[in-house]
C-alpha cells in the first residue's frame, strides 16, 4: 500500500493519543532515574594500575574513597582535640558501609598531619561500587562533618565529590530545562512565523527525552550510568527534536504551497523529508555507537545515552509529526519564499570564486585549530566542582598544606625475591621523588610509597611512573599518574578502532543517501577539519585559562580531562553530519531536477541556510546554557559543542562546503559501475526524474540547461510575482512530456 492511502486512511486523533499514553508510562517508569545514576568511570579497565590498584585493595591499601580533613582551634595533640579526633574515628569507623578507616590520632603518622600542625586527617575505605560508596558518603558526611568539639571537620574524596558533582549536575539540569525551553520556544517561534508550529519540536524533544531517561533507568540495572547522561540526553535530544521538526514542518509547508492537498502534502513530506530525518538518526547514533569500543565506563553510558536519544528523536518525529500535520493541516502557517535571499548571495559570492573562499575558510579553520597542539589530558577530580564547594576547598586545602597528599604518591609493588633496599635506592634517584617508604601489607612482596613533587597530571608524572616500571626488579605501579599513563595508553590503542568505526559507517550512511562516492570523503574531511578546529578553541579557553571573565568561574588545571575531548567529538561529528545530509539532499535533489553543479550547489544553500542556521542556534542554545554550569566539566562540553555547531553550521556549511562542492564539478556525483545504484542522474523521460521535479522543489531560480545536471525537457522559469501563471505553465509542459 502507499504511503497516500495509508495516512487517508489514518486516526491521527489516536495515533496522537497513543503517542501520549507512551508518554506518561516513559515518564512513570523514568522517575528516580537521577538517583540511580553514578559518577566515575573515567579510567580504563584491566590496565596495569588497575590491577595494583585491586591488589592493593584486597590488601586493605585501596585509596581512601572518604578524606576528612580536621582542623583543630588549637594544637592537634592536646588532650581535648585527641579525645575528639579518636572519637571521629570511631564514629566513622563503626558506620555501616566503611570497611576500613587510618586517623592521625590512631596511627600518628607524620604524612596525616598538616605542615602547620593544626590539622589532621582521617581516610576512610567505602564498600561496594561506586554507586553503593556515593550513597554510603551521602548519608555520612553529614553527620561527620561540621564542629566536633574543638575540631572543624569537612570532606572530599572521591565519593563526596561524586555526591556533589550529582548535587550540582540536577540543579544545571533544572536550570538549563527553566532557561532553554522557553528560548528555544521564542526561536522556533520567530523561524517558524507560528506558535501552534513552534510547539512541534518541542513535543518531539519532550516524547524522545521521556523515553531515554526510561530507558537510562533500565540500563542502570545491567551497567554503570554516569550522572551526566541526563545532561547529555536532555541537550541532544532537543536539540535533534528541533533539527526534525523544523525540516519536516518546513517541507509540509512547501508542499501545500504547490498546491497539493493535506494528505498528499503529508505522505510527500514522510516520503522525502522523513528518509532524511531517518538516515540522519541513523548516523548520529552510529557516531555515538563509536565510543562503545573505547575501554571507559563513563563514554560507553554517555554513548548509549546519546544513540537512544537520537533514534527515539527520529521515532518521536516519524510517530507524531505526520498526524499532527494531518490535524491541523493549512493552519501550521506558510513558507512564504522557500528560500533566503541572504544565503542565495552568500552561495552565489562564494561559487564565483569557490577556490579563493575555500582556501581562506580552510585556513581560518587551521589557525583556531593551532593551539589543540599543545593540549594535556588529565583525568577528572574535585577541581571540576565550583571553589565554594567542600569538596573541592577540602580537597585544594589537603594539596596545600599536607606533605603527601594522596594524588602524588605512587605505591609500588615488587615480587617477593626483589630487592627491595637496591630498588629503594634507584627510585630515590629519579627526577621528582621527595621521599620513598617501606610498607608491610599481608600476603604482598615489598611494598614502597613512592612520594612525588610533580602535579599526577604533568608530564613529569608520567615520566617517573615510567621510570618507576623500567627499573629491573619489575615493579608494579599503581596511583593517580599510573592510572592516567594506564588510561591513555589504553584509549590510544582502541582509539584507531572507534575512528574506523566512525568514519566507515558515517561514509556508508551518506553514500547510501547520495549515492556519491566522493561527498562522503568530502564530509568526513571537512567534518574533522571543522572539529580540529572546535578543539583549538576548547584548549585556548579552558586548557590555557582565556576567558574565565566570560564564562564564569573555573579552575583551570593546566589540562584537559580525557574523556571530554572524546564526548565531544562524537556529538559534534554526528551534529556536523547532520547538517550535511539535509544540505546534500538539497544539493542533490536540485541536481536530479535539471540544475547543474553549480547552480543546484547555490540552490540547495539557500533552501537549507536558513533551516541549518536556525536548528544550530537551537542547538548552541540548549548545550550553551550548560556552559553556565558550576561544573566545568558541563562548562566545558556546552562551549564546546556550543562553538563547534555554529562554527559548522555558519563558516563550514556557508563557505567551506559550497566551495567545495563546486570545485569538484560533476566529481560529485560520480560512482563505479559496479556499486549498487550510483548516482548517474536518470533520464528526464523516466518517472524517477518526474517525481524528482516535484519534491517539494517548486519553482527554482537559474536554468538547468549547463554543465552537469541532466537536461529537464520543461526548463525552470525564474521567480515571478505570479507563481499560480507559472506553476501551470510548467504542468503543461510536463503533461506534454507525458
Amino acid at each position: 500500500m502507499s504511503t497516500r492511502p495509508r495516512l487517508q486512511h489514518a486516526r491521527p486523533r489516536l495515533l496522537l493519543l497513543l503517542a501520549a499514553l507512551v508518554a506518561a508510562l516513559c515518564a512513570a517508569a523514568g522517575t528516580g532515574t537521577h538517583e540511580r545514576l553514578a559518577n566515575g568511570g573515567y579510567t580504563a579497565k584491566n590496565t596495569p594500575a588497575d590491577r595494583t590498584a585491586a591488589l592493593l585493595a584486597r590488601a586493605g591499601a585501596a585509596p581512601p574513597d572518604l578524606v576528612l580533613l580536621a582542623r583543630s582551634s588549637t594544637a592537634l595533640d592536646t588532650a581535648a582535640a585527641r579525645r575528639a579526633g579518636r572519637a571521629l574515628t570511631r564514629e566513622l569507623a563503626a558506620a555501616d558501609g566503611v570497611t576500613s578507616t587510618r586517623s592521625y590520632w590512631v596511627t600518628p603518622d607524620p604524612l596525616l598531619r598538616s605542615h602547620d600542625i593544626r590539622a589532621a586527617l582521617i581516610t576512610a575505605d567505602l564498600a561496594g561500587d561506586d554507586r553503593d560508596a556515593t550513597a554510603t558518603a551521602r548519608r555520612l558526611v553529614p553527620k561527620l562533618t561540621g564542629r566536633h568539639g574543638p575540631l572543624e571537620v569537612s570532606a572530599t574524596g572521591g565519593s563526596w565529590v561524586s555526591v556533589q558533582a550529582a548535587q550540582a549536575s540536577a540543579h544545571d539540569l533544572l536550570t538549563a530545562e527553566l532557561i532553554a525551553a522557553p528560548l528555544t520556544l521564542l526561536l522556533l517561534t520567530i523561524a517558524l512565523r507560528s506558535l501552534l508550529a513552534a510547539l512541534v519540536p518541542v513535543v518531539i524533544g519532550a516524547l524522545a527525552v521521556a523515553a531515554t531517561t526510561a530507558l537510562l533507568r533500565a540500563l542502570t540495572y545491567a551497567m554503570p550510568v554516569s550522572v551526566f547522561a541526563m545532561n547529555l540526553t536532555t541537550a541532544l535530544g532537543f536539540g535533534l527534536a528541533v533539527d526534525y521538526g523544523l525540516f519536516l514542518i518546513t517541507r509540509f509547508r512547501e508542499e501545500l504551497d504547490h498546491g497539493r492537498e493535506v494528505p498528499d502534502a503529508v505522505a510527500r513530506t514522510v516520503r522525502t523529508t522523513g528518509r532524511t530525518v531517518a538516515a540522519s538518526a541513523c548516523t548520529v547514533a552510529l557516531a555515538m555507537a563509536a565510543l562503545l569500543v573505547l575501554p571507559l565506563p563513563f563514554l560507553r553510558s554517555m554513548a548509549c545515552a546519546g544513540m537512544a536519544v537520537a533514534l527515539l528523536a527520529a521515532a518521536a518525529a516519524m510517530a507524531v509529526v505526520p498526524p499532527l500535520l494531518l490535524l491541523l493541516g493549512r493552519r501550521i502557517g506558510r513558507t512564504g519564499r522557500p528560500d533566503s535571499p541572504l544565503w542565495r548571495r552568500a552561495a552565489t559570492v562564494v561559487t564565483r570564486r569557490p577556490a579563493l573562499y575555500g582556501i581562506g575558510c580552510t585556513v581560518a579553520l587551521l589557525l583556531c585549530a593551532m593551539p589543540f597542539g599543545h593540549v594535556r589530558f588529565g583525568l577528572i577530580d574535585e577541581r571540576t566542582l565550583p571553589a565554594s564547594t567542600e569538596a573541592h576547598a577540602t580537597g585544594q586545602k589537603i594539596r596545600e598544606g599536607f606533605a603527601a597528599p594522596a594524588e602524588r604518591t605512587l605505591t609500588v609493588v615488587l615480587p617477593k625475591a626483589a630487592d627491595a633496599t637496591a630498588y629503594r635506592q634507584r627510585a630515590a634517584a629519579l627526577d621528582h621523588v621527595a621521599a620513598v617508604r617501606p610498607a608491610t601489607l599481608p600476603g604482598l612482596g615489598p611494598v614502597l610509597s613512592v612520594l612525588s613533587t610533580a602535579e599526577p597530571q604533568s608530564a613529569a608524572a608520567q615520566r617517573l611512573v615510567a621510570g618507576l616500571r623500567a627499573l629491573p626488579e619489575g615493579a608494579r605501579v599503581a596511583g593517580r599518574a599510573a592510572m592516567l599513563a594506564d588510561t591513555k595508553a589504553a584509549v590510544a590503542q582502541r582509539l584507531p578502532l572507534a575512528g574506523a568505526m566512525l568514519a566507515i559507517t558515517t561514509w556508508a550512511m551518506l553514500f547510501l543517501l547520495t549515492r556519491s562516492v566522493l561527498l562522503p570523503f568530502k564530509a568526513l574531511l571537512v567534518g574533522a577539519l571543522s572539529l580540529t578546529a572546535s578543539f583549538g578553541l576548547v584548549v585556548h579557553i579552558f586548557q590555557d585559562g582565556h576567558l574565565q571573565g566570560a564564562l564564569g568561574e573555573f579552575a583551570v588545571t593546566g589540562a584537559l580531562d580525557l574523556t571530554l575531548p572524546l564526548l565531544m567529538a562524537a556529538v559534534a561529528f554526528a551534529l556536523a553530519i547532520d547538517y550535511e545530509i539535509f544540505l546534500l539532499s538539497r544539493v542533490r535533489e536540485q541536481w536530479l531536477r535539471g540544475l547543474n553543479n553549480r547552480d543546484a550547489v547555490v540552490e540547495g544553500v539557500a533552501r537549507t541556510g536558513r533551516l541549518v542556521t536556525t536548528a544550530a542556534l537551537a542547538v548552541a542554545l540548549v548545550t550553551g546554557v550548560l556552559a553556565t554550569s558550576a561544573l566545568t566539566v558541563l562548562k566545558l562540553l556546552g562551549t564546546g559543542l556550543a562553538v563547534a555547531v555554529l562554527l559548522d553550521a555558519t563558516v563550514v556549511r556557508g563557505i567551506l562546503v559550497p566551495a567545495f562542492l563546486t570545485l569538484a564539478g560533476r566529481a560529485n556525483w560520480w560512482a563505479p559501475a559496479w556499486l549498487p545504484q550510483g548516482t548517474r542522474p536518470p533520464d528526464p523521460g523516466r518517472a524517477e526524474h518526474h517525481e524528482a521535479l516535484h519534491d517539494g522543489g517548486g519553482l527554482r531560480r537559474g536554468g538547468g540547461r549547463g554543465g552537469g545536471g541532466p537536461r529537464a525537457e520543461c526548463g525552470y522559469r525564474r521567480w515571478r510575482s505570479d507563481r499560480g501563471a507559472a506553476l501551470e505553465a510548467e504542468a503543461e509542459c510536463l503533461k506534454r512530456i507525458r
